[in-house]
C-alpha cells in the first residue's frame, strides 16, 4: 500500500518543486489510500440499512460494509462532508446520521473528527447539524469564500474543468467521509455522492460549472455534469455514507418538493454504483443521469447494478 504524505512533508516538497507538481504526483495519486484499509472481500459493494431510526440505520450500513475500522485507521484525522444546503425535508443530511458517523469514527480510534463546509452557520443551524456538532464536540470549519483560503489543484484528466480550488483546511486531514443526501436537482435531475464533491471546490470555481441555461439547455446541463465528473477524478473518499431516508423528487436541490421516504442509508466505496442505486430510488434510469454514466465511462465505478453486490437489511 502506498503511503500518503503528511501535511509537513507536502509543504516541504511543494517548496522545492512547486505546488502543482506535488498535488498531481502525490495528492491526486495517493489520496486517500494511506490511513485506512480496504474492506474485506466478502463485504457488499453497497450496504443498505432501512428503518425509521436513521442513526441505527447508519450504524448498520457501515457495519455491513465492513465496519468503520476497515476504512479509518486508529489515529487518523477525519473530515466529514455532509450536505446542509437547505432546511427543507429531504434536502439535507440528517442530524442522526451525522451523529452516528461521528461516533463510529471515534469508536474506530480516529485521532480527530471535524466537519468541513463552504456554507454558512445559518445553513448548519437550519439543518440541525450545528447542535449535533456542539453536543459531540466536533468543530465545524466554515471555509470563507476568498481565494486565499484555497489552493489550486490541477485536474489532469479534465474534459472541461481543468483546475479545482480546494480548501486549505482539507489538506490537514488524512481521510474524509462523503455524506450526501440523495435528491432531485434542477437541470441534471439528480444529486448524490458525485455532486457532493462540489463541497470541496470553492464557490467561485463551482460557478464555472453553471452556464447561463444550466437548468434547461442540454448542452449547458452536459457541461455541468462533465465538470462534476472531472472534479471526482481528483478525489477519493475513505467512505461514502448516503442519506436516502427522505428524498425530494421535485424542486431540488433546495426544495421544498414532493417527498418520498425510502428510509434507507447506503454505504460503500463505489460512488458510481451508489449513485446508480440511489437514482433508481428516484425512479431514474442511472444511464440517463450524465454524471453517473460519464463517471462509469471514465472508470470511476460500476454503473450496472447487476455487477455489484448489494446487501439490504432492516433495522
Amino acid at each position: 500500500m502506498q503511503k500518503i504524505i503528511g501535511r509537513r512533508e507536502f509543504m516541504a516538497r511543494g517548496a522545492k518543486v512547486g505546488i502543482a507538481s506535488v498535488l498531481v504526483n502525490e495528492f491526486l495519486a495517493k489520496v486517500p489510500g494511506g490511513l485506512w484499509a480496504a474492506p474485506a472481500a466478502a463485504a457488499p459493494d453497497i450496504a443498505v440499512a432501512a428503518g425509521g431510526d436513521y442513526g441505527a440505520a447508519a450504524f448498520k450500513a457501515v457495519e455491513l460494509a465492513g465496519g468503520m475500522s476497515k476504512f479509518i485507521k486508529k489515529g487518523a484525522k477525519v473530515a466529514l462532508l455532509p450536505n446542509v444546503q437547505s432546511r427543507h425535508p429531504g434536502t439535507f443530511t440528517k442530524p442522526e446520521i451525522f451523529r452516528a458517523v461521528i461516533r463510529m469514527c471515534r469508536d474506530a480510534g480516529a485521532g480527530e473528527v471535524a466537519a468541513l463546509s463552504l456554507l454558512t452557520q445559518q445553513h448548519w443551524d437550519g439543518a440541525g447539524l450545528s447542535q449535533i456538532a456542539r453536543e459531540e464536540s466536533v468543530p465545524v470549519k466554515l471555509i470563507p469564500a476568498e481565494d486565499i483560503h484555497y489552493r489550486p489543484v490541477p485536474v489532469p484528466r479534465a474534459a472541461a474543468f481543468k483546475e479545482a480550488m480546494v480548501p486549505n483546511d482539507f489538506f490537514n486531514y488524512d481521510a474524509y467521509i462523503n455524506m450526501p443526501v440523495t435528491k432531485d436537482h434542477a437541470g441534471n435531475r439528480f444529486t448524490g455522492t458525485l455532486k457532493n464533491h462540489m463541497g470541496l471546490n470553492s464557490r467561485a470555481a463551482n460557478r464555472s460549472f453553471h452556464k447561463p441555461k444550466w437548468k434547461t439547455d442540454p448542452a449547458d446541463i452536459e457541461h455541468l455534469e462533465i465538470c462534476i465528473v472531472d472534479l471526482n477524478t481528483i478525489f477519493k473518499p475513505a467512505l461514502n455514507i448516503v442519506d436516502a431516508t427522505e428524498i425530494i423528487t421535485t424542486n431540488g436541490p433546495m426544495g421544498p418538493g414532493e417527498l418520498i421516504k425510502p428510509m434507507k442509508v447506503a454505504a460503500g466505496l463505489d460512488r458510481v454504483a451508489i449513485d446508480a442505486y440511489c437514482a433508481a430510488l428516484l425512479g431514474l434510469e442511472p444511464r440517463d443521469v450524465l454524471s453517473i454514466r460519464k463517471s462509469a465511462e471514465r472508470g470511476l465505478g460500476e454503473i450496472d447494478l447487476r455487477k455489484v453486490k448489494v446487501q439490504e437489511v432492516r433495522v
